[in-house]
């Protein structure tokens, strides 16, 4: 069914299959959306089965005088309203304090108790469409950047925001949404917009280079992590690149103190890290396995990178090994791959 296509009037609920054929295509949207909202894709994943369930229970009175895909998107709205009405937004480590200045200095202690922000993979995003620009417009509405800047609004700034400036819905459709007028919609968005400002500098400007030096600079990137090689990798750094590790709370600005942070702290022997290519939030990402004391590679980080045409201009490392379950990846790596990585 398209998103504009209407169920009948006063229909009964359909059989569980007959309700999953109809709605199944609109899960990975109404995902990005709760994502969009929540920060978290286990939030986002909990707040779609939630929406699915209640728009099962309630589908016998849905009239049909909006489309399926507002109905959703309606209900969603509402449980990720729900969800956020006792919850602080979720934060990166530079939203929170200024950079460190002494990368050698000893570092606060991780704080697993803040609910941080969390990476989107890329294998849960799925354009309605095979056009090259939908595709590039799917993976932009999910940069990590902006829903880090969105986190920043309260919960109903958020929601107008995201459907009128990221999926381009309509402020009478987005009033029809909510339930209120035209001209209210207007007024919360310009708000959130203007919060938005104050409270958050734009999201990078990105421009990204061509696939082959994209894929070259990739590869580079993980050699010299695998190599333990801080010169070759801040190379690859933009001046004022900027490095945050969530559970950690402290982070670094700059090239120079990227690389004495990684030559100081993170960085051992040559095949101590193995990287794992993937995708998030529409930017290319790895997963991180390090090497314990038996030999064997264990989940570590994902890092998700902000490329531009000039240089590499953000990695944030989420160092929460179970998020690698989220990207499908296993939580130990077989020799076999490990040794591949260090033949890079």
């Amino acid at each position: 069914m398209s998103a504009g296509a209407r169920a009948e009037p006063g229909s009964l609920p359909p059989g569980s299959d007959d309700f999953a054929r109809l709605t199944d295509p609109f899960r990975p949207e109404l995902l990005a959306y709760c994502y969009r909202m929540l920060g978290s894709v286990h939030d986002a994943e909990d707040q779609v089965q939630e929406t699915l369930i209640r728009a099962w229970r309630s589908y016998g009175e849905f009239e049909g005088r909006a489309s399926l895909r507002t109905w959703l998107y309606r209900i969603a709205t509402n449980a990720c309203l729900r969800a956020l009405e006792n919850r602080s937004r979720r934060p990166l480590p530079s939203g929170l304090a200024g950079p460190g200045e002494d990368p050698e200095a000893p570092l606060a202690a991780a704080r697993p108790e803040v609910p941080w922000l969390q990476p989107f993979p890329d294998a849960l995003l799925r354009a309605e469409t095979a056009d090259p620009g939908s595709v590039a417009a799917s993976r932009a509405s999910v940069r990590l950047a902006l829903v880090a800047a969105v986190q920043y609004l309260p919960p109903r700034q958020r929601a107008v925001l995201i459907l009128r400036d990221v999926l381009a819905w309509r402020a009478s459709e987005v009033a029809g949404l909510l339930g209120v007028s035209t001209a209210a919609v207007n007024s919360v968005l310009q708000r959130a917009r203007d919060h938005l400002r104050r409270a958050a500098p734009a999201p990078d400007e990105i421009r990204e280079p061509g696939e082959p030096e994209l894929r070259r600079l990739l590869d580079r990137y993980a050699s010299a992590f695998e190599n333990a090689d801080v010169s070759a990798l801040t190379r690859l750094l933009r001046a004022d690149a900027v490095l945050e590790m969530p559970p950690l709370p402290g982070w670094f600005a700059g090239r120079e103190r990227i690389g004495r942070f990684l030559a100081f702290r993170v960085f051992g022997r040559p095949g101590d890290f193995a990287m794992v290519p993937t995708a998030a939030n529409g930017q290319p990402a790895f997963a991180a396995y390090l090497r314990g004391h038996d030999g064997v590679h264990r989940a570590h980080a994902v890092q998700v990178l902000t490329v531009s045409a000039p240089g590499i201009a953000r990695v944030v490392s989420f160092n929460q090994p179970e998020l690698l379950a989220t990207f499908g990846m296993a939580q130990t790596l077989p020799s076999a791959t490990a040794a591949a990585g260090q033949r890079r």
